[in-house]
């Protein structure tokens, strides 16, 4: 019996690769996008980054699609209405970067209350050396309000990391109840968060609903003295009213681990921005998060390829059609 054809568009480790070919046919493998232009057609199933864009006009080129694998959490690469439409399941890899995005973010709070970047700046220039006055005072974590803005897995990871620093946290989500062994931290509407926080963190998914979330409405509700962390998607913020209220002083400062677009141009003005910090998208960039990653990524690819539930599927009323096509 044939093995069905599937464009491997990530790198896999070479032992991976042979447990995938045990399922599967690899057309191709490789991000070459002329090869993978030419595969398309043949294609049951694709395992690729979630930044590979895959547009309805693309999916239209691939009438045997039955699965897009992604690797990664997020999937507003995927025209996910034009995928349902077709019977294409849409896989992702939530639960198994959790730890290390909200490892990430609690680095990031850490990094700006005690203005490690700045002291550190300070070093290199040589400014110790030459006895000049050092960077500002940081602050305690302690005591201080954190605001995370979705609290799914990874929100839920860093609310547990705050609260071992000694951090009140609200939060704000679309369902807001309480969660189990969370019950010290409070829902709240979405302006009182951002009213009370020192620290805003932002953990929601892209779709339409959370597309510029955070505006120069949201920036003006914040105190003065309060620091925004994004490791979710760069488009939940609105970057230039953010780049203009880091300007005007309406917040004190940044921390960005993605950005829209990425990688950004050169004259991006908030690389440029003392009171920013820019980090190149590497939320899950740990060896075991990576793999992980990889491995589950694989398996949704192969359960849907094999008539099986996926460990992880975005669109799951497209799983029987899937099996079948």
């Amino acid at each position: 019996m044939s093995k069905p054809p599937a464009i491997i568009a990530i790198d896999l480790p070479a032992g991976l690769l042979e447990d995938l070919r045990r399922s599967v046919t690899p057309i191709v493998t490789g991000s070459d996008p002329a090869a993978i232009a030419e595969a398309l057609p043949r294609a049951e199933g694709i395992l690729c980054s979630a930044l590979f864009p895959l547009p309805a006009e693309t999916l239209d080129r691939a009438p045997r699609l039955r699965v897009i694998s992604n690797f990664g959490v997020g999937y507003n690469n995927v025209d996910l209405e034009a995928a349902t439409a077709r019977g294409i399941a849409v896989c992702n890899t939530p639960g198994v970067l959790s730890g290390a995005v909200a490892d990430l973010t609690m680095a990031l709070i850490l990094a700006i209350a005690r203005r490690l970047f700045a002291n550190a700046a300070y070093v290199r220039a040589g400014g110790w050396s030459r006895r000049e006055p050092p960077p500002p005072l940081g602050w305690d974590p302690a005591g201080k309000t954190l605001g995370i803005i979705g609290f799914g897995r990874i929100g839920q990871a860093v609310a547990l990391r705050a609260q071992a620093f000694g951090m009140e946290v609200v939060y704000h989500d679309l369902v807001n109840e309480p969660v189990e062994g969370l019950e010290d931290c409070r829902p709240v509407p979405l302006e009182e968060l951002l009213e009370l926080s020192d620290v805003v963190t932002l953990h929601v998914n892209l779709d339409p609903s959370t597309h510029h979330l955070i505006g120069a409405r949201e920036l003006a509700l914040m105190k003065p003295t309060a620091w925004l962390i994004n490791t979710s998607r760069g488009q939940v913020v609105d970057q230039q009213a953010l780049a203009a209220a880091l300007r005007d002083g309406t917040i004190a400062g940044a921390a960005l681990d993605v950005l829209d677009p990425e990688p950004p141009a050169p004259d991006e003005p908030l690389l440029a921005m003392e009171n920013v910090i820019v980090l190149p998208h590497v939320g899950s960039a740990t060896v075991e998060t990576r793999a992980a990653m990889r491995d589950m990524a694989v398996r949704n690819l192969v359960a849907v390829l094999t008539g099986r539930t996926p460990p992880s599927c975005v669109n799951p009323s497209v799983l029987e059609r899937a099996a079948s096509r």
